[in-house]
């Protein structure tokens, strides 16, 4: 498990050096760009970079701790498809979750002479010479921002973390499954402002919360175990002016409660961050709860992250617009500071029902009933993340 935990981490930051790359390196900064250019954007694959960076990404991840540990292969899922269509190609990956069908750790051979509009399955290959050739195919002509991916997928990570690298920890990997967020608010990361202004230590929006999100959960009861989340772009550096990253890890199994953060202080009176596309009433039912303390972010993973550095006391959300690779890392984590997410729609119902026992906790392997596609991974009925309990409670009585 330790050298599992270590593997998250610089799989965490293999991502987040990916995700720099593309806003600092020219040509692959003006493919993401075109993104905002309207009627003008090119119609060919360009248009849809974004997604390809968030894909690369994720393989990158699923190769990587797939080839560490082939017992976790077929259980690393992502978000995204892996499947694009290049050249004159109309469609693009699709975003939606491949979920536990998905395997992850392949190598793949490049698909040298693939024809325009023909499906290209984006993977890490045996060589950097490979990978550019099959991102080539996908990209062409941009040679050079093709040659500047690989070279990122194939390099080597050294985390120098004497602090991790001194955690001892005992559980099988055979037990558990990943669920991987690439970029969480990849909007946010295409936009790439950074003059917002924080609130209270609060981005409202920007750069600052997209996030890499890698959560590992237990495969028979879907109890998140170990979370890593990345900030890619937690700061400039005040010499170079390139941006520096910064991560954060938790583990919660069994009696084990282990994190690089300790726990935030208990305020009297809470405050609570919320999605800009809360409903009214939700918004005026913790007013008086929260007073002045009510919150606004974009990012559910960003909005969580605010929850466990203790900017934020509770993160509710009353709609099912997140889903289980938005949750399960910082969920991980905030058990290790002994707090959690909770289902809200099942807590309260077991509230007003006189329950009085822990509010049931989100899972991670289970699929929503009836639903399909990305639905299937949804965070149905909402939720609340918490550190303290004591304001989960307050929470739920006010909602």
């Amino acid at each position: 498990m330790a050298g599992l935990l270590q593997a998250l981490v610089g799989a965490s930051e293999k991502a987040a050096h990916i995700a720099r790359l593309c806003r600092r390196e020219e040509p692959l900064f003006q493919l993401l760009v075109a993104e905002k250019t309207g009627a003008d954007r090119n119609r060919r694959f360009l248009q849809d970079f974004k997604t390809l960076a968030d894909v690369l990404i994720q393989e990158v991840i699923k190769h990587d701790l797939g080839k560490e540990f082939p017992e976790l292969q077929g259980h690393i899922h992502g978000e995204e498809s892996n499947e694009f269509r290049n050249g004159q190609g109309e469609s693009r990956g699709e975003r939606r979750s491949r979920g536990p069908p998905q395997a992850g750790g392949r190598g793949a051979v490049a698909e040298a002479g693939v024809l325009a509009g023909e499906t290209v399955a984006v993977r890490v290959c045996a060589t950097p010479g490979d990978t550019a050739a099959l991102l080539l195919s996908v990209l062409e002509p941009e040679r050079a921002a093709a040659e500047l991916l690989a070279a990122a997928v194939h390099q080597d990570v050294a985390l120098g973390d004497a602090e991790l690298a001194n955690v001892a920890l005992s559980i099988p990997t055979q037990d558990l499954a990943i669920w991987i967020d690439p970029i969480d608010s990849t909007n946010e990361y295409i936009g790439g402002r950074e003059d917002v202004a924080p609130v209270d230590g609060i981005a409202p929006a920007g750069l600052c919360s997209a996030l890499v999100l890698i959560g590992a959960y237990d495969r028979r009861t879907g109890c998140p175990v170990l979370g890593v989340i990345n900030e890619p772009f937690f700061r400039r550096d005040p010499l170079t002016h390139r941006w520096q990253g910064r991560y954060h890890w938790g583990v919660a199994y069994g009696d084990t409660r282990l994190c690089s953060l300790s726990p935030p202080p208990l305020r009297p009176t809470p405050c609570v961050v919320l999605s800009r596309a809360e409903r009214g009433a939700v918004r005026a039912a913790l007013g008086p709860l929260c007073g002045d303390r009510l919150r606004f972010a974009a990012g559910a993973g960003y909005k969580m992250l605010c929850v466990i550095l203790g900017l934020a006391d509770a993160y509710v959300l009353s709609e099912g617009s997140t889903f289980a690779w938005d949750a399960c890392a910082p969920h991980a984590i905030l058990r290790a500071l002994g707090g959690g997410t909770v289902a809200l729609a099942g807590a309260l119902r077991a509230r007003q029902a006189g329950d009085t026992g822990p509010p049931p906790e989100l899972v991670y392997n289970c699929l929503a009933e009836g639903a399909v596609g990305a639905e299937r991974w949804a965070n149905r009925g909402g939720l609340v993340a918490y550190v303290h309990p004591q304001h989960l409670e307050a929470v739920l009585a006010a909602l």
